[in-house]
């Protein structure tokens, strides 16, 4: 390979396996959960009246436009600085950094085995706590109480191995990543690591993935990041990777 195409070659590779998606604005294009705020503070204040969905449409535009010309503000439709400190008040900083990080040379490191973190699911905005319990090629996770289970299920309406786009707060840190809601390889009302038979999710005989008791689940959740691999194949499951990505847009 030549000099020129390798470099470009390591730099795609370098974007790829870790990078760090941010914006300084939101505008027409954006979305994500930052735009669903921003939807949402519109309606609150009159100016927005359609369904917070967390695309930047026409339709939010001109609401923002809206808002700028009746306070005095430039009105270019673009929530910048001044517009969003006029809409949030005088703390806000702009649209969060959100990670596209890694799962073997990154997130492994920060999201360790019994740590707890915040998620929130990209799509309704809503969030639950969940701790990482077991998991090598990707985060097997526990609801952390009864009441995040009850969480969970009411976003993906029920147990569920629906993928979707979630961001994972830990450490300080917003993580993109993607979460099956479907409680597997586990019995809550049986000791933690003991082989027991009829494990949930349809798994038989094994070790019983289950460490945090009285939690309204039975067994493990799979949470998936970037280039993260599942349990019986040991290969990248295109569904979830799709959904990290689409996890790592909700702050542009």
């Amino acid at each position: 390979m030549k000099a020129g195409k390798l470099l470009v070659f390591l730099l795609v590779v370098t974007i790829f396996t870790s990078s760090a998606v941010f914006a300084d604005v939101l505008k027409h294009g954006s979305e994500g959960e930052e735009v669903r705020k921003l939807q949402l503070e519109l309606t609150n204040k009159g100016y927005y009246t359609a369904e917070a969905t967390g695309y930047f449409g026409s339709l939010t535009e001109a609401a923002v436009i809206k808002f700028q010309i009746e306070n005095n503000l430039a009105d270019d439709g673009i929530v910048g600085p001044g517009t969003g400190k006029a809409l949030f008040g005088p703390e806000w900083t702009g649209p969060s950094e959100i990670e596209l990080l890694d799962w073997w040379t990154g997130v492994s490191k920060v999201f360790k085995i019994g740590m707890a973190a915040k998620v929130t699911d990209v799509k309704t905005g809503k969030t639950f706590s969940i701790v990482r319990t077991y998991g090598g090629n990707h985060a097997d996770c526990e609801a952390r109480t009864a009441e995040d289970s009850k969480k969970i299920k009411a976003i993906w309406g029920g147990w569920s191995w629906e993928r979707r786009p979630i961001i994972v707060e830990v450490d300080g840190r917003r993580i993109a990543a993607s979460m099956a809601a479907m409680p597997h390889a586990g019995v809550d009302k049986s000791p933690a690591n003991k082989f027991i038979s009829s494990r949930s999710g349809g798994y038989g005989r094994g070790a019983n993935l289950d460490k945090i008791k009285n939690n309204g689940m039975s067994g493990v959740v799979d949470v998936h990041f970037l280039n993260s691999r599942t349990h019986g194949t040991n290969k990248v499951d295109a569904k979830h990777q799709k959904a990290v990505k689409e996890a790592a847009k909700g702050s542009k």
